[in-house]
């Protein structure tokens, strides 16, 4: 039965801490950005021109073009900048009281650049699944698994946040304490990955060292 493959993908995530915590910063960090898109949006179509939403969702599609740039960038650095990018995310939030178009303005960007940061760390990921006891292809479908379930559950939060009138404060407020769980968790990944990336360049440099050696004698 198909549906057994369900149960697979929870036995593969039991397996791995690095798999659970990817997992659980995924989905915290997409659960955030998707209960709130629906209020940007709204926002968006008030005090935006239709042109610059255009171009924010066309620097958006430009991931397939950037990725290649950062083919040899080192996967904690992108950890690292995403830190960075979530600590602004949370800062912008305080623009909501100043300025709705800067704030509107601050969230796209943010957003737009942290999709395509998304899609760069997907795939310098791929590299560090082969010291995972989790097959490629279980850890590609739990990250879809992952992020269709953020995606879901941020859809009806932002249902229910706005059939209940919330004030658009105390979402903040909320999305900005699970902001600080998801840097947490970040930042346990970017020490991992950077733990591993250093010890991987020691052993590199080691190995041409033994066979500069070997040439020489």
């Amino acid at each position: 039965m198909p549906f057994r493959n369900y149960a697979t993908i929870f036995q593969e995530i039991k397996k791995s801490r690095f798999v659970r915590t990817q997992s659980l910063v995924l989905f915290i960090i997409t659960y955030i950005d998707w209960t709130i898109l629906p209020f940007v949006t709204k926002l968006e179509g008030t005090y935006l021109p239709v042109y610059m939403i255009s171009i924010f969702m066309l620097i958006g599609a430009l991931d397939g073009f950037i990725q290649p740039l950062f083919k040899n960038i080192r996967i904690y650095r992108i950890y690292l900048f995403s830190i960075l990018l979530d600590i602004v995310q949370m800062s912008s939030y305080m623009f909501y009281s100043v300025s709705i178009p800067v704030f509107t303005y601050i969230i796209l960007s943010i957003f737009t650049v942290q999709g395509i940061t998304f899609e760069i760390a997907r795939v310098h990921t791929v590299d560090f699944m082969q010291e995972e006891d989790v097959e490629l292809k279980d850890y590609l479908m739990i990250r879809s698994f992952i992020i269709s379930g953020a995606i879901i559950a941020g859809g009806f939060s932002s249902i229910l946040l706005d059939y209940f009138k919330t004030d658009m404060k105390i979402l903040l407020i909320y999305l900005s304490v699970l902001g600080v769980v998801g840097i947490f968790f970040q930042y346990k990944l970017y020490k991992k990955f950077k733990h591993k990336s250093l010890n991987s360049a020691v052993e590199i440099e080691k190995d041409r060292k033994e066979i500069y050696e070997k040439i020489r004698s």
